[in-house]
């Protein structure tokens, strides 16, 4: 049984405010979900991010302005799709570098380091599965090798303000002077793009959100009804916050056999699953100077949906 996954689903169905956190969407079916929304033409953050590091690569490159050998570290590195084009540039153009993709998977890493081989044979690829800071602090700060960090598809996005600047502080404390990192953001942007792209008409992304209480489900022998719960999401364009719900459609109770426990749902309750944050220029300079860093560029789709914003410390 996973035991931090059983604590947080009876603390947060506990809350006042009932929560479910949106990193345990992940499960092999939930993966493949998300594979679906990408490919929706109306989720545009994908194909925004791949664009941005495909035909600006070298711009990237420059503006990191390393005069030596060099890591790129990525901090959740998953299926490595959008990366590729930055390594493939690097590779082709035999610059002198080392790839390093950090995730908690060890079966991401497996599978990213095979195709990585086998697409681009001449890369120095070094995975590390793990935490993010404990790798970092050893292999980060300890060597003289200068490093690009990346953390890429708006998952700063899915933080609270006070937690995206401790997770940019943290990211800064196992930084070396000189050091980089390439942070992807959502932009603030049409709030009717940005509703449709998580209110979407295929109904893909409610399959996504109730898919985690399938695996509840699952793994906790839980009795959760699909078709007695919905999904719902809301855009603040002011705030910059769309937050996701899932909806009870009647009272109910629901069971959880493994964890010996039971839940009571009112009409209507909402259960909130997920936060996901768009930012102003204004706010992202903001957020770099809190957390010890300094925007050096900002680099932007054509439709200036999307920003790999370079920080420095």
């Amino acid at each position: 049984m996973n035991e931090q996954f059983a604590k947080d689903v009876i603390e947060g169905l506990s809350k006042q405010q009932k929560e479910l956190s949106s990193k345990y969407f992940y499960d092999d079916s939930g993966s493949r979900i998300f594979q679906e929304i990408m490919e929706m033409p109306e989720y545009y953050l994908t194909d925004s991010e791949f664009e941005i590091l495909s035909l600006q690569a070298k711009q990237i490159i420059d503006a990191v302005n390393f005069n030596q050998p060099f890591n790129i570290i990525e901090l959740g590195a998953g299926d490595g799709f959008k990366t590729f084009k930055l390594l493939e540039y690097l590779v082709n153009n035999n610059v002198d570098f080392h790839y390093v993709p950090i995730d908690i998977s060890q079966g991401a890493m497996d599978d990213l380091t095979k195709k990585l081989e086998a697409k681009l044979p001449k890369l120095s690829i070094h995975p590390r599965v793990g935490d993010y800071f404990k790798i970092l602090s050893k292999e980060n700060v300890q060597t003289n090798i200068p490093s690009l960090l990346l953390f890429l598809g708006s998952n700063i996005g899915n933080y609270h303000e006070k937690e995206a600047v401790n997770l940019l502080q943290l990211f800064n404390d196992n930084m070396k002077k000189g050091d980089a990192l390439l942070l992807g953001v959502d932009v603030k942007k049409n709030p009717i793009i940005v509703h449709n792209a998580y209110f979407d008409k295929h109904g893909i992304t409610k399959r996504f959100n109730l898919n985690l209480l399938l695996r509840i489900n699952r793994e906790f022998d839980g009795d959760f009804k699909i078709d007695d719960f919905d999904f719902y999401c809301h855009y603040n364009p002011i705030s910059g916050d769309l937050r996701s719900y899932i909806v009870s459609l009647r009272n109910q109770k629901v069971l959880l056999k493994k964890l010996n426990i039971s839940f009571d749902f009112a009409y209507d309750e909402l259960i909130w699953t997920e936060l996901s944050k768009k930012y102003s220029h204004d706010e992202i300079e903001n957020l770099a100077e809190h957390s010890g860093f300094k925007v050096e560029k900002h680099f932007l789709d054509c439709k200036h949906y999307f920003t790999d914003t370079l920080l420095v410390k």
